[in-house]
């Protein structure tokens, strides 16, 4: 079930984090799911003044453009007679028609042989081409490989050095292991485009969406011991995905977007988490959580709303009892902001490209420090890592010193990647574990009004 959360993630749009339906785009994200349904992107975007020298801002790069490349008659590519076709089919599969092909072996593999035409009839047939109007402006415009403008295969000459890394990913087991076992090289163990970083190299070329600063530095995380065990999946009913993590015996943190859909905050979703634990992996269902009062205001106002991106649940069962739970610390208020610069931190999350694997970095850090309670940082985040803890260590001791939240993209330069800072809940989380400080569900009080309330002493 988790192979295919993980599968779906890489549908709707490309470097869009899913969220549950905010107006912002996010990192790493986001819920891992196919964003046709409730997820970040609600609205669309214009991107038909698009030219190379403009940086796309986060909101342009999360979305798909209306102006995709018209594509021909489902009998047969244009110009091509439909018994010269050796490809045909429809466009009947609910990811259709979002620029990213998802047809089996050829695709993501998310949708039924033959219903996703429209994306797949130039990759299966050779025809690549730049039909796409922002071909040839310097800049690849393919989900996943750029700025996601256009439909796959229509951007090739801007594309061309960069198609090789294509319906690529680390999903191997043995990923991230330094030894290539795709088919026909090494034990053959994992199937083909599943072992990336080991078979092509971990050197990611700065023009794609997920560069990670030119290399890709991840490592798959032991989720059987501290702190990797209590970092864990976040999922919605509709298989939305973020990353959370217990800070308390039954207390998690997240990103705020992770719970945000169209009609307001739902926080209703499964936590999983301990998936190599001895016994198997540990569950509990969120039942109640706390977000900035001044959240519906950052989101109306700001298109990079990160300084509230923060949200507090609770579970209905007390599993960092048995696991155990990582502290909480604020780095900038212990450290002061030029103190806080080049600390050393830890993250992991549960990436949309890696499976079902926790995958994170142990050697990266804070590169700089922003108002409105943001942090900028170098750990290799995507879509799937919203709401990953980034950790500070001390000894055998982790502090969440922020969560991972979006990022700023511009072509030919390395991201942004941005995470909120804990110091705007750090205060908070005594009242919040003792119940004093609740919304009383897993929706605002006042039947969808999105501003939560403090319980009286006493109070149910």
């Amino acid at each position: 079930m988790r192979v295919l959360l993980s599968v779906v993630t890489l549908l709707a749009v490309a470097i869009i984090s899913f969220g549950l339906g905010t107006q912002w785009p996010f990192s790493g994200s986001g819920p891992v799911n196919g964003e046709t349904t409730g997820a970040p992107e609600q609205e669309s975007t214009d991107l038909a003044s698009k030219s190379a020298n403009d940086p796309l801002s986060v909101e342009d790069t999360g979305r798909i453009v209306d102006e995709l490349a018209q594509v021909p008659g489902i009998d047969g590519p244009a110009g091509k007679p439909a018994s010269d076709a050796n490809y045909r089919g429809d466009d009947s599969c609910q990811w259709a028609n979002d620029g990213e092909c998802d047809d089996p072996g050829l695709g993501t593999g998310a949708c039924s042989q033959g219903t996703d035409y429209s994306d797949c009839w130039r990759i299966a047939t050779g025809v690549e081409d730049d039909s796409c109007q922002h071909a040839n402006d310097g800049e690849c415009d393919e989900p996943r490989l750029g700025t996601g403008a256009c439909t796959q295969a229509t951007d090739t000459t801007d594309c061309g050095d960069v198609a090789y890394l294509r319906f690529q990913n680390d999903s191997c087991t043995t990923a991230f292991d330094g030894v290539c076992n795709e088919p026909g090289q090494g034990d053959g163990s994992c199937e083909a485009g599943t072992d990336r970083a080991d078979c092509l190299g971990r050197e990611r070329p700065m023009q794609i969406s997920d560069h990670f600063f030119g290399r890709d530095d991840r490592l798959f995380m032991d989720t059987s011991v501290l702190p990797w065990s209590v970092v864990g999946t976040l999922t919605d009913a509709n298989g939305g995905q973020c990353t959370a993590t217990l800070v308390g015996e039954n207390i998690l943190v997240t990103a705020a977007h992770c719970i945000e859909y169209d009609t307001g905050v739902d926080a209703t979703g499964t936590f999983e988490t301990a998936f190599d634990r001895r016994g198997g992996s540990l569950s509990a269902e969120v039942i109640d959580f706390w977000v900035s009062p001044d959240r519906a205001a950052d989101n109306a106002n700001n298109d990079e709303a990160a300084g509230t991106d923060w949200a507090l649940l609770r579970l209905d069962q007390p599993i960092g009892r048995e696991l155990g739970f990582v502290g909480v610390r604020g780095l900038v208020d212990q450290q002061g902001e030029r103190g806080a610069v080049g600390h050393a931190l830890y993250q992991a999350g549960y990436s949309h490209d890696t499976g079902d694997h926790l995958s994170g970095n142990i050697a990266c850090e804070v590169v700089d420090i922003e108002d409105q309670n943001r942090i900028v940082h170098n750990c290799d985040t995507t879509t799937g890592d919203s709401g990953s803890p980034i950790m500070s260590r001390e000894g055998d001791l982790y502090f969440v010193i922020a969560t991972d939240s979006t990022f700023r993209f511009a072509p030919n330069v390395p991201a942004s990647n941005i995470a909120t800072r804990s110091e705007d809940w750090l205060g908070l989380i005594a009242d919040f574990t003792a119940g004093t400080l609740t919304n009383g569900g897993v929706r605002p009080a006042g039947g969808g009004d999105d501003k939560p309330v403090k319980a009286q002493q006493g109070s149910d």
